[in-house]
């Protein structure tokens, strides 16, 4: 890994790993067209999860846009990029927030047919590239990064499945909130961990200098 190498070692990084690459191509084209799904889905269900989510699919589409600009770079081009993904996945949490407040101001309930059809779908769609980068989920920041972003997707949607459940059983707007919310902490507690790892090894490759 280029993380031994020392005044700027350019040598291949595993992430440059062609296979990777062509993940990484897949995610980024799956992140792109769930966006445009969930968007409209949410905007016509009227879930705050839903529309989250499509944020997030969108978030996750331009981080994957950015692996793929940095893959063969040295590590403090990957680390700096994982700090953009780190404060991007903060910006969502605290984005979400805000729309958990104002759907509990506005008490309206979503309709739980669209949520569930859809959360199953974004479910599929991110546990096919969750599967597909396991193997480098240990990597770099940068990688690491992009691993958190599938994970917390996948339990994202799962949430959202189970929020549509509840929105049908009670007939309130509580069980979309309640998701989003852990929706927002999922992303705010990824990105902490990604900036913190990204800033460690930003200082080591500082240190050796």
């Amino acid at each position: 890994m280029s993380a031994h190498c020392h005044d700027g070692c350019h040598s291949a990084p595993a992430s440059a790993d062609p296979r990777y690459r062509r993940i990484l191509v897949f995610a980024l084209i799956v992140n792109a067209a769930m966006f445009a799904v969930e968007l409209g889905a949410g905007m016509q269900s009227g879930s705050a999860s839903l529309l989250a989510d499509a944020i997030d699919f969108l978030g996750d589409a331009a981080n994957y846009g950015v692996s793929l600009w940095v893959l063969a770079m040295a590590l403090a081009w990957r680390a700096r990029a994982a700090l953009l993904k780190g404060a991007s996945m903060l910006a969502f949490g605290i984005f979400v927030i805000g729309r958990v407040a104002w759907g509990a101001w506005q008490g309206v309930p979503p309709e739980p047919w669209t949520m569930g059809g859809i959360g199953f779908l974004a479910l599929a769609a991110n546990l096919s590239v969750a599967a597909l980068l396991y193997a480098w989920r240990e990597g770099d920041a940068n990688m690491r990064g992009v691993w958190l972003c599938t994970r917390n997707d996948a339990l994202g949607n799962l949430a959202v499945v189970a929020a549509a459940v509840g929105v049908f059983g009670t007939g309130t707007a509580w069980p979309d909130l309640a998701v989003a919310a852990i929706m927002a902490g999922l992303a705010i507690h990824g990105g902490w961990s990604v900036i913190g790892q990204a800033r460690g090894e930003l200082q080591g490759l500082a240190a050796r200098t």
